[in-house]
């Protein structure tokens, strides 16, 4: 699946990410900045990924965990921040939210930001119902 919004592409194809360019933007994050990027390659080959493309360069990214049948749990959500404030995270979450493979799929995620954003897609915080096992 393929979207052109302007300047700019939104794409499911996975033979579009640019590794490093994702491994560049996550390093940004609090989630993710020290995940290597052989880990960030076995979590892109094992889910459901978006990138967001400007002129050949990827300036946003982001995955879906899942079984395709239930649910999926979206994850490492990011725009370079070069090109922030320009609508593209709403692009992108309404590109995901809408596409085939995960539409009618109940969605989770986890974050300490954009609640705003989240929630214009039918994402609501969940007190005392999450649950979470992390490694040692």
């Amino acid at each position: 699946m393929t979207q052109v919004l302007g300047d700019f592409v939104l794409s499911d194809d996975k033979s579009l990410i640019q590794i490093n360019r994702v491994h560049e933007m996550l390093l940004t994050t609090y989630w993710a900045r020290n995940r290597s990027i052989e880990v960030m390659q076995k979590s892109i080959d094992n889910s459901l990924c978006f990138g967001i493309y400007k002129e050949e360069l990827q300036i946003g990214f982001a995955r879906c965990i899942t079984d395709y049948a239930v649910l999926y749990y979206l994850a490492d959500v990011v725009i370079d921040e070069a090109y922030r404030g320009q609508g593209l995270g709403k692009a992108l979450m309404k590109f995901i939210s809408e596409h085939e493979q995960v539409s009618d799929l109940i969605g989770f995620l986890n974050t300490k930001d954009a609640h705003g954003l989240y929630e214009q897609f039918g994402y609501k915080t969940s007190e005392g119902e999450a649950m979470a096992r992390r490694h040692p």
